[in-house]
């Protein structure tokens, strides 16, 4: 893979000259970081910022540092290239390393990972389980009911008696696509059948979730844990939707921006109160102590915050925006949560507003669309815009093109959210593809009033 360009690194650069890096107090950190997309990226990004040296795996045609050969999975070759690199530290950008057990893996040996064993890493690999965990816990969240691929007809009744408003969710990872929100029975029905075509080939059976169809604004509430103290990076809100005004299919997301308005303290107490110390409790209680990012997709409901799902890890796009917004080190952070010092050390936001817009290939997120087409136009963004790319590669020429559905993602920052959005759509459109699409919309809802004696 050839090199990334002084151009393309000119797109990483700090949003405001008042962001310049705090200089760490210790040696430049040598530092694995697993994953190939923009959220890979802005990891990359900012802990190069930090003053760590960062090599990514794989990585991808835009990632400096990337190392193509190695896959995020493969253990012992990962564990080669530390052992060759003198690497001490590996940060885990996607869910599949973890799901698979890297941490589990390196335990015991003088190479730290940033992220959850499997064994806690099954809070995001199966709906079920951890839809059970919120039970036993006592985490707010929407009442559902678990079936097996044997029992559609059951799940069909209990989608029934919601008279359609319903929310479907496959039991297993499936990229931020396993997950169907229906207004009717018809669309519950025709949810049924896109999700049996997430089975695992030769799995005779899968379970699966019914839930009931909650209403309010969502957020995103992300931050570092160490088991005991967590962090939290500023609340976002993802645009899952592939169309404006959130219509079609779920995709991995579209765009993201932060921080949200209505998402101001009092929120986040009682988000604090009745979903994230009763999880931390939890894990604890499970012998699961937990070490590394932890995402909350909540709904702002009439009756309270409720929890939709947990991911392990940072989300995608929401990673891009709230990275670009941190003005402390993530170095800082991490290496304080591995530690269990996290109590000690706080996170710094710059001011203003982020906007994140994914560009994607045409056709996605179908299974199949056509890709290898030549990216222009990335040069041409304005120095104090991000660009991180997910879906690129080069071709036999060094031609970037694209190689995957969300392409990459562009990041601008303002004075407020207004001013954020103009600047990241007047960039986002100097960069073409053949079927180039985006979202015209990324952070334009319309601000909600929260109701309820909740808030």
């Amino acid at each position: 893979m050839p090199p990334a360009s002084a151009s393309n690194l000119a797109r990483c650069q700090p949003l405001f000259p008042t962001s310049t890096p705090r200089p760490l107090a210790t040696p430049q950190t040598n530092i694995v970081l697993l994953g190939s997309g923009a959220r890979e990226h802005a990891l990359a990004w900012k802990m190069t910022q930090d003053g760590a040296r960062v090599h990514v795996l794989p990585g991808n045609a835009g990632i400096p540092g990337s190392v193509p050969g190695i896959s995020a999975t493969d253990f012992p070759a990962i564990q080669q290239f530390c052992q060759e690199q003198q690497v001490k530290l590996i940060v885990v950008g996607p869910e599949a390393p973890l799901a698979a057990g890297v941490a589990d893996y390196f335990e015991g040996s003088d190479i730290r990972v940033f992220g959850p064993r499997k064994a806690a890493a099954v809070l995001e690999s199966s709906k079920v389980w951890s839809k059970d965990f919120m039970r036993r816990h006592g985490v707010a969240t929407a009442r559902a009911w678990t079936f097996r691929s044997d029992q559609l007809e059951q799940a069909r009744a209990a989608a029934a008696e919601l008279q359609g408003h319903a929310v479907l969710k496959y039991d297993g990872l499936a990229a931020g696509k396993g997950v169907w929100v229906c207004a009717s029975e018809a669309e519950f029905d025709a949810a049924l059948t896109e999700m049996q075509a997430l089975a695992p080939v030769g799995h005779q059976w899968y379970s699966f979730l019914v839930e009931e169809k909650l209403t309010g604004p969502e957020i995103s509430i992300i931050g570092l844990t160490d088991g005991k103290t967590m962090r939290l990076l500023s609340p976002s809100q993802d645009h899952k939707q592939l169309l404006a005004g959130d219509q079609g299919p779920n995709t991995g997301g579209m765009g993201a921006y932060c921080p949200v308005p209505f998402a101001d303290d009092n929120v986040l107490a009682l988000v604090r109160e009745v979903i994230i110390e009763p999880t931390l409790r939890g894990l604890r209680t499970e012998g699961l102590p937990f070490l590394g990012f932890l995402y909350f997709g909540i709904m702002l409901t009439p009756t309270g915050p409720k929890l939709l799902e947990y991911n392990v890890r940072l989300g995608d796009p929401e990673a891009q925006v709230l990275l670009a917004s941190m003005s402390s080190s993530l170095v800082e952070l991490i290496t304080a949560a591995l530690d269990g010092r996290l109590a000690e050390v706080g996170v710094r936001q710059k001011p203003g507003a982020f906007v994140g817009v994914v560009l994607a290939s045409g056709g996605y997120p179908a299974a199949q669309f056509p890709t290898g087409f030549a990216i222009e136009g990335i040069d041409a963004v304005a120095p104090a815009t991000l660009v991180f790319q997910g879906g690129t590669k080069r071709d036999e020429a060094g031609q970037l093109v694209t190689s995957g559905g969300r392409v990459l993602t562009v990041v601008a920052g303002g004075p407020d959210l207004e001013v954020a959005v103009e600047r990241a759509y007047a960039e986002i459109k100097k960069v073409t593809f053949q079927d180039a699409y985006y979202r015209t919309d990324i952070g334009q809802r319309p601000a909600p009033e929260l109701v309820g004696q909740a808030y």
